[in-house]
């Protein structure tokens, strides 16, 4: 790890231990406790199982997006999915990320810009959801707090604006070859010729979004995968007896990954409880119901994908070194497209 990721890592740590800090001052740990203690745990159990539900949808996802650029078989992305979230919530820099570009590249030798664009998609698509499900939360569910209002005012428009952005490009390529078109002409010939192709690769992986019939695919998916996990949230909240419903959920799943923005420790750990507990006070919930529930539903999707795509790594005969040189891997699987 370079001295430029240890800072990232040290200052997202940094962040996630003062967001604990807020999020259980003052409250009794005995009073958590014995609300988990008191939880039903079979719902728990489903909800662990469920979870995959949303993670195979986020696959049929992917294979969408990639269909412009080559049919891949889907129990391949659902294990890279799997990998991707293990190791976006064990390391810093969600490193899950660049790990899946390398490990799709290399072994489906698609170029790096077209697969990594295609991740940025996925994370602007996710964030529309993410926007659309605090705006249905917002129009259901009576929130008490204003700086849940404001923290969503804050942060949705970015997500719209860049999205928007994409959409235009994605539909009007020509626009995008004519601003390459400048800016190579006042480059070296090397430096232009390499502007120009990644230009091209960027183009084509928006061509996903050209597609009527892959564009409905994916946002169907999109909506459907955090529904999923909407649900997931909804079966752990039964196992405490919460009594809120499924729009209260959909509202704290759009906060809790709106506020993933925030640069923090490998999944989130801080952030996510501080605005799950934040979410759920402010609809009436106690704080150690909401404090217990957060820990666990937390625990919920960060556990069970992290063991599997742990297996699934270590099928590909790959270890943690893999986790912790994916930028490493990613510039080889470049360097060999």
């Amino acid at each position: 790890m370079s001295g430029r990721q240890r800072l990232i890592a040290v200052v997202g740590i940094a962040v996630s231990a003062l967001f604990l800090l807020i999020a259980f001052n003052g409250l009794n740990p005995g009073a958590v406790w014995t609300q988990i203690q008191a939880a039903n745990p079979i719902p728990i159990l489903i909800a662990c199982v469920w979870y995959f539900t949303g993670v195979f949808v986020i696959s049929l996802r992917w294979q969408s997006l990639l269909r412009s650029v080559k049919q891949v078989p889907l129990k391949e992305l659902f294990q890279l999915v799997c990998i991707t979230y293990m190791g976006n919530n064990v390391y810093p820099m969600r490193a899950g990320e660049a790990l899946r570009v390398a490990l799709l590249s290399r072994s489906r030798n698609i170029p790096i810009a077209r697969n990594a664009m295609i991740v940025l998609l996925e994370r602007l698509f996710d964030g529309v959801v993410m926007v659309t499900f605090v705006i249905i939360g917002l129009l259901f569910v009576e929130v008490s707090d204003e700086r849940v209002r404001t923290a969503v005012n804050i942060l949705a428009p970015g997500f719209l604006i860049v999205t928007a952005a994409f959409f235009v490009v994605a539909l009007r390529p020509e626009l995008l070859r004519a601003i390459l078109r400048i800016v190579t002409r006042i480059l070296p010939g090397k430096l232009a010729h390499v502007i120009e192709n990644l230009g091209e690769d960027i183009i084509a992986a928006l061509g996903c979004l050209r597609s009527p019939v892959d564009l409905l695919k994916s946002v169907v998916f999109s909506y459907g995968s955090w529904m999923f996990e909407a649900s997931t949230y909804w079966l752990v909240s039964t196992a405490f007896n919460l009594g809120v419903d499924y729009p209260t959920m959909l509202l704290t799943l759009g906060v809790v990954n709106l506020a993933s923005l925030i640069p923090a420790s490998p999944g989130q750990f801080g952030v996510f409880e501080f605005f799950c507990i934040l979410v759920l006070t402010t609809v009436g919930v106690a704080e150690a119901q909401a404090s217990a529930f957060a820990v666990t539903i937390h625990l919920v999707i960060w556990l069970p994908v992290t063991v599997a795509g742990f297996v699934f790594l270590a099928r590909r005969g790959l270890g943690w070194g893999a986790i912790t040189h994916a930028n490493d891997l990613e510039k080889e699987a470049a360097a060999a497209s």
